[in-house]
């Protein structure tokens, strides 16, 4: 690949990815803002004690999204188009699997992992259909991450992009929707962060119905093997989600012991806008993996000296 169309690919898939991951981030913004109109503080504290789980639903979406989609891509490149297929399916497998833990936590634990979270009675119920409402839509955020990843794998970051962007507007004009005109308060926000994967989905589902897409699902069972490939692969993806998970979690429990619920909502706001600078550097890093990963299938080492005198 020479130097001028690795740098355009560079500035068209990283570019493209940063503004979708931007419009992802998006997310949570908006449940802030209207959150803390509707609701006030307690709103506020509620819906930042509810945050964290989501990093690790989608951290763990990205995980098999991430770590699948590079093997896809490195298979797909050396022309194995029945490996890239069992790569498909077995991250298909893994993410119903991983979806049905958080739905059963959803069902029977989410009081509990409120509890657990540092929810006070004040906020209590509140945070507890925030959180239940987010782990009940956890196979529409896994599933819209898995797709994501592999569709921009196939050549789409484009389709891609436009279904995180899009995903993250309906977020934004269903919040006001359901929490102002509609008067549902906290159900109102989580039940629109619910339905942007979906949405997003919505977008993606021509590609894959017009059959476009490279990828399939096959006969096989799954293969501990390449489940692990995927686990290693895909790791950074989810230490980078879930330690943003983890740090909320941390300053939450600090904050509450301090200045109670109304430093927990003040913490919050700065904490969601650090969400858009970590989505900026996060859309470079999955915008560059399609280009290495299908390189690497190649065996065209040239291309990491390129990135490296890129820096």
């Amino acid at each position: 690949m020479k130097e001028k169309s690795c740098f355009k690919d560079f500035m068209k898939y990283s570019s493209l990815n940063v503004l979708g991951m931007i419009g992802l981030s998006c997310y949570i913004l908006a449940d802030t803002f209207f959150v803390s109109k509707a609701l006030g503080s307690n709103g506020l504290t509620a819906l930042n004690l509810a945050i964290p789980v989501y990093s690790f639903i989608n951290g763990s979406g990205l995980m098999i999204g991430m770590g699948a989609s590079t093997k896809y891509s490195i298979f797909k490149s050396q022309g194995n188009k029945e490996k890239a297929n069992e790569i498909f399916t077995n991250a298909t497998m893994l993410t119903a699997f991983i979806l049905g833990i958080f739905l059963l936590i959803g069902i029977f634990c989410s009081g509990f992992l409120v509890r657990l979270l540092g929810a006070d009675n004040t906020v209590f119920k509140m945070s507890k259909i925030y959180l239940q409402v987010i782990l009940l839509f956890a196979p529409m955020f896994m599933t819209n991450n898995l797709l994501l990843c592999f569709i921009r794998n196939d050549g789409a970051p484009q389709l891609s992009m436009a279904a995180m962007i899009i995903g993250s507007l309906s977020n934004i004009i269903l919040d006001y929707v359901f929490i102002f005109p509609l008067g549902m308060g906290i159900l109102g926000a989580a039940f629109a962060t619910g339905l942007a994967p979906v949405i997003s989905i919505l977008v993606l589902l021509p590609f894959l119905l017009k059959k476009k897409n490279q990828f399939h699902l096959k006969k096989c069972r799954l293969s501990r093997k390449l489940s692990l490939e995927i686990f290693s692969s895909g790791l950074p993806s989810l230490i980078t989600e879930v330690s943003s998970g983890i740090v909320m979690i941390i300053f939450n429990t600090i904050i509450l012991n301090i200045s109670g619920n109304i430093g927990v909502a003040a913490y919050g706001v700065i904490a969601n806008l650090s969400l858009v600078v970590i989505a900026i550097y996060t859309g470079i890093a999955q915008g560059i993996q399609p280009i290495l990963s299908s390189n690497y299938g190649l065996k065209n080492k040239k291309i990491y000296q390129i990135f490296y005198d890129m820096q």
